[in-house]
């Protein structure tokens, strides 16, 4: 290997490393910036963990779980109305919910 294809090899996996959101940092944006809707269930957002509520969403599959979170869809404007998250923030958040309600 190259000492230019090691650097790059190095480079790439530090992006992908801090690039990579996980189902806990989706717990926590959760509680940031979306818990007030689904906790109550403000304007028909599925409550977090109401099973009955998710099973219908997550058999739509996850592309299109996340279409609805990223765009949005009829009360719940795109991203839950916070567009400074990243898209794979807004992904972890879907991937915690779904995983509180199975």
């Amino acid at each position: 290997m190259t000492k230019t294809t090691l650097i790059k090899s190095s480079l790439i996996s530090i992006v992908l490393a801090t690039s990579a959101v996980t189902v806990a940092d989706g717990a926590a944006t959760y509680k940031d910036a979306c818990a007030v809707c689904h906790t109550a269930g403000i304007a028909g957002a599925p409550k977090l963990g109401d099973k009955a509520a998710w099973a219908p969403r997550i058999a739509t599959g996850m592309d299109a779980m996340y279409g609805v979170a990223l765009k949005g869809k009829g009360a719940m404007p795109a991203k839950g109305g916070r567009s400074d998250l990243s898209d794979d923030a807004v992904k972890a958040v879907v991937d915690y919910m779904v995983a509180q309600a199975k």
